[in-house]
Parts: C-alpha cells; structure tokens; sequence
C-alpha cells in the first residue's frame, strides 16, 4: 500500500518492482527478486519462469501494472505456484487507480486441503454462485 500510495498508478512495473524492494528491506524481509525458477513437466525440465519476488522462502509475489486485472492474471499466478509447488502466492497490481491484490492458492498443495477447489463443470460450487473459488472455507466450531 505504501508503494501506490507514494507513486499512484501509471509506472511500468519494474518501478513498483523497485519500490517494492526497498519497502521490503525496510521492513527486514528475505527475498529474490527476478529469481528464476524452473519449471517440471512429468519430472522432466520443460522450462524456466521469472518470478517477480519469492518472499521468505515461502511466497511467490507477482506484479502487474495494468489498468484491469483480468482472470487470466489470476490464472496465470496460480499456476505459478503449482509449478513451483508452493502453497500461497500474491498477485498485485499497481496500475489501478485503488491497489490490488488477490490471495492464490495451489489448490494441489497438501497445505490447503481446506481450500475448495470447484469441480469440472462448476455446478453446485461457488465458483458458480459469483464467488472466488480461491478463498478459503473456514471450518464452522
């Protein structure tokens, strides 16, 4: 938040990337930016993907800088993880005139069993209903 509110919306991505970073050092977090990372295809190395931040070791951070997000960028951040094998990651967008930012789930990763997953036809889930499907389903006591 400190990042857009300080620089608004309408830079490249690669000024938010930076500003970003030195709003991560400032706060002391571990992270790579730019890392590459391979991508695995039936245990055989099919490629590689530059993700934007990999924060603590554990989260994957995808910018964007676009007036719209759209589903594919969310799609696109997912699959990030899965390919990485990671449980959670972070998509960002700076280029709207208000930030944001959507929580995405690997939902193949055994640390989110709690997370629904919508089934092929999307019928009887709330991905159908207008909801994210993404969004984790808290456990009534």
């Amino acid at each position: 938040m400190t990042v857009h509110r300080a620089l608004g919306n309408g830079f490249q991505e690669v000024i938010y990337q930076r500003a970003l970073a030195i709003e991560m050092e400032k706060q002391s977090l571990a992270y790579l930016r730019e890392m590459e990372m391979d991508i695995f295809y039936d245990g055989q190395q099919i490629g590689t993907r530059r993700v934007d931040f990999f924060v603590e070791n554990t989260i994957m951070l995808e910018l964007k800088a676009l007036i719209k997000l759209e589903d594919t960028h969310l799609a696109q951040a997912m699959n990030y993880c899965q390919a990485y094998s990671l449980p959670i990651g972070l998509l960002i967008n700076f280029g709207a005139k208000s930030l944001e930012f959507k929580r995405v789930y690997n939902l193949n990763h055994p640390e989110n069993k709690d997370y629904q997953k919508p089934n092929q036809t999307g019928e009887g889930s709330d991905y159908t209903k207008g909801m994210n499907p993404f969004i984790h389903k808290s456990k009534k006591s």
